[in-house]
């Protein structure tokens, strides 16, 4: 008869396979996961989802030749034959110099309580209830025609992080989210669509779903009857929303894989002021309840608060092990993977400070030029820098924001847009990533 393992016990049972299959190292990662959602549209549940999972992984090293499988079954017999797979599946791929798994000095041993898990027991009504109050606050906003629909979550997972160097942790963690989007129509049909959503780790944390409906109403109609307009150079002003997410693309860029291949355009600028000098970029993967928050990092070393960005300055890569170890660099703690995955190098909770005015100040001296509120495409190398997305928002005249405008494109360099941005001081710190609005100098608007 087939036995069954716990978690625990699965990836106790897969390092030692490992071992006895010949692997020089080991390390294994268990997830059992409760996941619930309910997704409704024009005030009917649509849909509601319950599912639970449970896998776990195996990550072993020949020498240095790394092979990484994972599996949903958790019985003896298919964990034995896992890892056996694991050790011929290594032992036939090229050896990688800089793979393997962390000195054990080096792994964390007490982890500090960050508050990640909520215990609140919720059913899926208390989810369809959440969406369906967010979506009825969205249409009843005058305007908005149609809903795109509305949907609340939850997770709840405990995960098992354990190694052949000794290293183990295991913990729960949680995330919960609601969203909305919404349709709005013109006196001639015309149709503009946006949306608002909220995650946070506690369901409790997450911002009234009445709020976020609303707000989904608000933009949405805001966004009717756009205007075109003409080609030019012009300032462009980014909403929060923009800015968190050209924060992320400098995430990206000084990404450690990135900068140990070449790839990124600020591979060159350690040390250098690459940010306005009033302008810090501050990490804090200790930050209680955030929703990136982890004492340590997908290898066992330690996260630390740390500024990427010192008054303008660049000062750290986002480096994992392999990362680090390509560019004769200490790791910073930035590993992360998912089940049946490589590590890679990832940031935790980032803010944006310095931002000594208010958003309306910081464009009350722009006579022409762009408030965005949404961004389309993918237009972003971080090989030159060259940044080109389309975009939709308002128009700023006057330093007032007035008329609605889309079918525009803006273009410019990325180097340049960190070097000259200036940034509000209107921080919502609820984000695994907080910007202000920020402003941008002389950007390429191509119109009609």
């Amino acid at each position: 008869m087939t036995e069954i393992l716990s978690l625990s016990n699965a990836v106790d049972f897969l390092i030692e396979q490992a071992r006895k299959a010949g692997a020089d190292s080991a390390e294994s990662f268990g997830v059992h996961s409760l996941s619930a959602s309910a997704e409704c549209r024009l005030q009917k549940t649509e849909n509601v989802e319950y599912a639970e999972t449970a896998g776990v992984d195996l990550r072993v090293f020949c020498g240095r030749q790394p092979a990484v499988v994972s599996s949903c079954i958790l019985d003896k017999k298919t964990l034995t034959d896992l890892a056996q797979r694991a050790v011929q599946m290594a032992k036939a791929v090229p050896a990688d110099p800089f793979c393997g798994l962390a000195d054990p000095e080096q792994q964390i041993t007490a982890f500090p309580d960050l508050d990640l898990f909520d215990p609140t027991e919720l059913t899926t009504a208390d989810l369809s209830d959440t969406a369906l109050k967010a979506e009825d606050a969205a249409l009843s906003v005058p305007g908005v025609t149609q809903s795109d629909g509305a949907a609340a979550g939850i997770e709840k997972s405990h995960i098992i992080m354990t190694s052949s160097t000794g290293f183990r942790r295991e913990y729960d963690r949680s995330s919960a989210s609601v969203s909305v989007s919404v349709i709005a129509a013109d006196a001639e049909g015309r149709k503009e669509t946006d949306y608002d959503y909220s995650t946070a780790v506690y369901f409790s944390d997450l911002e009234d779903s009445a709020k976020i409906g609303n707000n989904a109403g608000q933009r949405t109609v805001r966004r009717l009857n756009p205007q075109k307009i003409p080609s030019g150079t012009m300032d462009v002003v980014l909403d929060p929303r923009l800015a968190r997410g050209l924060i992320g693309t400098f995430a990206g860029a000084i990404n450690g894989a990135g900068i140990a291949r070449g790839t990124s355009f600020l591979k060159d600028c350690m040390g250098q002021e690459i940010f306005p000098a009033e302008l810090s970029l501050l990490e804090n993967p200790h930050k209680q309840r955030g929703t990136a928050s982890r004492p340590c990092d997908a290898e066992g070393l330690p996260c630390l608060p740390r500024a990427l960005i010192d008054k303008g300055v660049l000062t750290s890569w986002l480096l994992d092990l392999h990362a680090a170890r390509k560019l004769n660099l200490e790791s910073t703690g930035h590993a992360a993977r998912g089940l049946g995955s490589n590590p890679h190098p990832s940031a935790s909770n980032l803010t944006l400070t310095g931002g000594k005015v208010s958003a309306d100040e910081l464009m009350a001296d722009i006579k022409y030029g762009l408030y965005l509120t949404q961004l389309f495409g993918q237009g972003i190398d971080l090989i030159t820098g060259d940044y080109s997305r389309g975009a939709s928002g308002f128009l700023i005249e006057n330093g007032e924001i007035t008329v609605p405008v889309s079918e525009i494109t803006i273009a410019g360099n990325l180097k340049n847009m960190f070097k000259n941005m200036a940034a509000a001081n209107d921080l919502d710190d609820r984000h695994a990533i907080n910007a202000p609005t920020i402003r941008l100098f002389n950007l390429a608007v191509a119109g009609k």
